[in-house]
């Protein structure tokens, strides 16, 4: 158990890291929106390779943050019954939901994005807009991001065996105080 506990944190690290790359992402669009805005109403000069560049940042920001969400436990969570179950059945629920929904889910859409983006990489695919951009880069935050998202319920599964087995402890009061 000690060896997927260390697999489970060096997959928490990793998250953390692209969760710290989409977050400059978001400085970075907000510059090149900012930026083209200026550009177009000041200079009369529009490109549209700065508006696909901010679509492919919003992919990254969304697809290479959501693991990291799931890390915090900052997701969307419908609590009907959760909340008034002890933590073991907590546990057990999360499990249930790992195994027999989320992994599923996720790998099937990780495997569903790899040929979109696979074709999209070797035949060099470029936007059909003038002066647009290759369009692989945009493609390969699906694949990435599901894979990070399938990597995480993997962490997040072997930390509720382990919390079930009494070798750590884990927060499973999900809500948060009213601000």
């Amino acid at each position: 158990m000690q060896a997927l506990l260390a697999f489970s944190r060096a997959v928490d690290r990793l998250n953390a890291g692209f969760a710290v790359i989409a977050d400059y992402l978001v400085l970075f669009a907000v510059l090149i929106s900012a930026g083209n805005a200026i550009s177009r109403y000041l200079f009369h000069v529009s490109s549209n390779s700065m508006l696909e560049i901010q679509w492919y940042m919003f992919a990254g920001m969304v697809l290479l943050g959501a693991s990291y969400t799931l890390k915090l436990n900052e997701h969307v969570r419908v609590d009907l019954i959760y909340s008034a179950l002890s933590t073991r059945n907590r546990l057990l629920v999360d499990i249930f939901g790992l195994v027999v929904l989320y992994l599923p889910v996720v790998f099937y859409l990780f495997w569903l994005c790899w040929p979109f983006f696979w074709r999209s990489f070797t035949s060099g695919e470029t936007s059909m807009n003038a002066g647009g951009l290759t369009l692989w880069p945009a493609k390969a935050t699906l694949p990435l991001g599901f894979g990070l998202l399938f990597l995480q319920g993997l962490s997040e599964l072997i930390k509720r065996f382990a919390a079930l087995q009494g070798l750590m402890t884990l927060e499973t009061r999900y809500e948060k105080p009213l601000q």
